[in-house]
């Protein structure tokens, strides 16, 4: 123990001053801090040197230390001291009084002084009690290495297993290699004996060959000089063998060539054959295209011949499927359609009221008639605008009808285009066939919608609207003497692909005015006409043609009582009936032959003029609806376009004069 100031705990709350006894002298009535402190060191180093020392080893519980010995840890304990016994306690006394005369001090209470020591002797054995916690678990922990020692032993003893296993593996390897390289020396001294003994074969091949020739020499000039020998004769004998088998090679050489002579003759007659043929094929080639092209003038003059007998005007009716949303029973039919030779894909009725209505047209499409066949019908027709003809095909029908989905069909859908982009197609297909005869082609574009009678530019991305729907720029119409019409200011573009045209009506899809009704989830609310004005120029015959393909989508008839228009949609429904009504009134006066038809009553039917009253290919698709409750709408269609079918137009007319250097488009 080093000190007892650094350990113990302060004694002054603890210790009391007494007051001495009168035959005692004391030096003072007070004494000071520091000489307690003096006083505790001198009475702790008193009793460790006595006995003291032994009365530690009887509390611990341990075999006391020896005079050199160093002092006990006492880290851990709560007070961080040295406690005593009520002996420790009575040999301070008993010090204390030794040095009475020197001090003057005392204590005042042993009993204090014992309960004292009693708590230090209490943390000492907590202590006590905690060091030995520490050795339970060093004792654990020298259990968990004496295990972990065991477990290695045991892999060591298996490793030193393995090892010997492999040192047996390499020396049963080390044998097999050495048997090995003995085989390979062995090989190698057999290797090095063949070349000696090709090299040796090679060497008598040459000496043979040498002696051939010499032996042929030899007999060569043996027949020359000695004849009578017999020994040359021997030797010419076998020298006549061996030329003998020459000369069989030879002559089987020669037969071959000669095969290949023959074989030879007979290629370059059949490659004579072929140039022959290939000469025959051409000129017949250039007489199948001249055929062609005298087949197509044929093709284009038949085609106008057949389409002028059946009338300028023609109508297509076309029915629409079911759809889900569709209210309609399954049982309920409205629509049939005659199987008759005549009326056979021709004829429809309907019923209303329990009375059948028949009509009779161009062409009848029933509902599942896809959009390629109805493509087909029209082909002909579009490719008329490539001869130099004016070219119209519109979709009339009430709202709801598939006029839309006839004209464009579904977007991103391939097999179900309509009419409109498989017509570009053919027509950009068909100018590419036509290079071949010498034609060149320009194309252009422009596409209007006539919505509330006021005419908007799709491709005008510029065009202003006001709040009314009226447009920032005023288009009119103009007709000038030869039958061409012209839009003022309206946006026309070059093309040169389909891929061009697609993206143009792309644009005007979403320039295009449509809106909701309760016919139609999306209602087209304006008339859509397309028009391409084509323009070609043979350079070999040149001749110049000039045709124009208007395609229209005409905005739906409905009842107001039916599509419930409220607003913005009525004054729609009405403008949109008003110009179909015009029209009618047109279609009516046409049939009559009456001497004024009212083409300026609404901007449809003065747009149309010339491919209604002029010399244009005009074709209506009258598109109705299976739906029972459509049937007052879809007779109504069906009548007009009836009256349409009946009319009789002035006689198509090929345009092939000179192009137009004006950038304005003709429309009909």
């Amino acid at each position: 123990m080093a000190s007892y100031s650094q350990n113990r705990p302060p004694l002054n709350n603890n210790i009391t001053k007494t007051s001495v006894s009168p035959n005692e002298k004391c030096i003072g009535d007070e004494v000071s801090w520091d000489k307690e402190e003096k006083f505790g060191e001198k009475m702790v180093g008193t009793a460790i040197n006595g006995r003291i020392r032994q009365a530690f080893s009887v509390v611990n519980g341990v075999q006391d230390l020896g005079p050199n010995s160093n002092p006990a840890s006492i880290a851990g304990s709560e007070c961080g001291t040295i406690e005593f016994t009520r002996e420790d306690v009575q040999a301070l006394l008993n010090e204390k009084m030794k040095y009475k005369n020197k001090y003057n001090y005392k204590i005042s209470s042993v009993s204090d002084m014992y309960k004292l020591l009693q708590e230090y002797n209490s943390s000492l054995q907590h202590y006590n009690s905690k060091l030995q916690k520490d050795i339970d678990a060093a004792l654990a922990n020298v259990k968990r290495g004496e295990k972990e020692k065991a477990a290695i032993v045991e892999n060591l003893s298996t490793l030193r297993g393995q090892h010997k296993s492999l040192q047996e593996q390499l020396s049963s390897c080390k044998v097999s290699q050495d048997e090995v390289m003995k085989q390979k020396d062995a090989l190698v001294h057999e290797v090095a004996f063949l070349r000696v003994e090709l090299q040796k074969a090679r060497e008598d091949r040459d000496s043979q060959i040498a002696q051939v020739q010499a032996l042929m020499a030899e007999v060569n000039k043996y027949k020359e000089l000695a004849a009578n020998s017999s020994e040359l004769e021997a030797r010419c004998f076998s020298q006549s063998n061996q030329i003998n088998v020459l000369v069989g090679q030879l002559a089987a050489a020669e037969n071959k060539l000669q095969m290949s002579d023959l074989s030879a003759l007979e290629t370059k007659a059949e490659f004579e054959g072929q140039r022959k043929l290939i000469s025959e094929l051409r000129n017949r080639l250039e007489d199948a295209e001249c055929k062609l092209i005298e087949g197509e003038k044929l093709r284009k003059k038949l085609h106008n011949t057949i389409l002028e007998l059946k009338g300028n005007i023609r109508v297509f009716c076309r029915v629409r499927p079911l759809l889900p949303d569709d209210s309609c029973s399954t049982e309920v039919r409205v629509l049939s359609y005659p199987t008759s030779i005549e009326a056979v894909g021709r004829g429809i009725d309907i019923m209303q009221n329990g009375q059948k209505h028949s009509f009779t047209f161009d062409r009848v499409f029933m509902p599942d008639a896809p959009q390629e066949d109805v493509f087909v019908e029209i082909s002909q027709l579009v490719q008329s605008a490539l001869d130099g003809y004016k070219v119209c095909i519109f979709a009339y029908g009430q709202t709801g009808s598939g006029k839309t989905y006839t004209m464009m069909g579904k977007p991103g859908h391939p097999d179900q285009k309509g009419l409109i982009p498989r017509s570009l197609e053919q027509i950009f297909r068909t100018r590419q066939s036509l290079q071949l005869q010498g034609w060149k082609y320009e194309m252009q574009v422009s596409m209007l919608e006539i919505y509330n009678e006021t005419i908007r530019d799709l491709l005008n991305r510029d065009a202003t609207r006001t709040e009314n729907g009226t447009a920032g720029k005023q288009y009119a119409i103009k007709h000038d003497a030869n039958g061409n019409t012209h839009v003022s200011d309206l946006t026309i573009v070059e093309v040169c692909s389909t891929k061009e045209v697609s993206y143009l009506l792309d644009r005007a899809a979403h320039s295009r005015s449509v809106g909701k009704t309760q016919m139609n989830e999306q209602s087209s609310r304006s008339h859509f006409v397309f028009t391409l004005r084509i323009s070609g120029v043979n350079e070999g015959t040149e001749q110049q043609v000039q045709g124009v393909l208007n395609l229209i989508d005409l905005a739906g008839s409905e009842r107001l009582s039916k599509s419930g228009s409220t607003g913005d949609r009525l004054k729609e429904t009405q403008a949109i009936n008003k110009s179909l009504s015009s029209l009618s009134d047109v279609i009516f006066s046409l049939a009559k032959k009456e001497d004024h038809v009212p083409f300026r009553n609404s901007k449809l039917t003065y747009l149309l003029q010339p491919c209604l009253g002029g010399d244009s290919k005009t074709l209506m698709f009258v598109n109705i609806s299976p739906e029972p409750s459509s049937v007052g709408e879809s007779l109504c269609s069906l009548r007009f376009a009836a009256r349409v079918n009946a009319c009789e137009i002035g006689t198509p007319r090929r345009h092939t004069n000179t192009r137009s250097s004006e950038p304005r488009l003709s429309y009909c």
